[in-house]
């Protein structure tokens, strides 16, 4: 993805429009999304957000968690790379791919054509 549909993602989940955002960027990988559900998973109490690959859902443990892009697309990464058969990931590499959804749409938003 370049960094306007990035930063498309970054808007879409801050809108409320999270499934919209995941279905765009697991196409773009050429994977199903993931299904979301809020409630605490048992023995994740303190985590925001889990992913859970037997259910092929992230549940967040609070329903304004899924308008919060870092959660949403940090999840995204461990969903991805589940269904591409190859480790989770780590939590480092996580966070830097959802940090980079977030630069572009940071960056684009400073510049004067913010993408709709």
């Amino acid at each position: 993805m370049d960094d306007v549909e990035k930063a498309r993602v970054v808007q879409l989940i801050l809108r409320g429009r999270t499934k919209e955002a995941m279905r765009l960027v697991c196409e773009s990988f050429g994977k199903q999304p993931p299904k979301m559900k809020v409630g605490r998973v048992k023995g994740q109490g303190r985590a925001l957000a889990v992913y859970l690959p037997r259910r092929s859902t992230i549940y967040f443990s609070d329903g304004s968690l899924t308008r919060n892009p870092f959660v949403v697309l940090h999840e995204l990464y461990h969903h991805i790379r589940f269904l591409a058969e190859k480790h989770r990931g780590t939590e480092k590499h996580a966070n830097k791919f959802a940090m980079e959804f977030i630069r572009a749409f940071s960056k684009l938003s400073r510049s004067p054509q913010t993408p709709e």
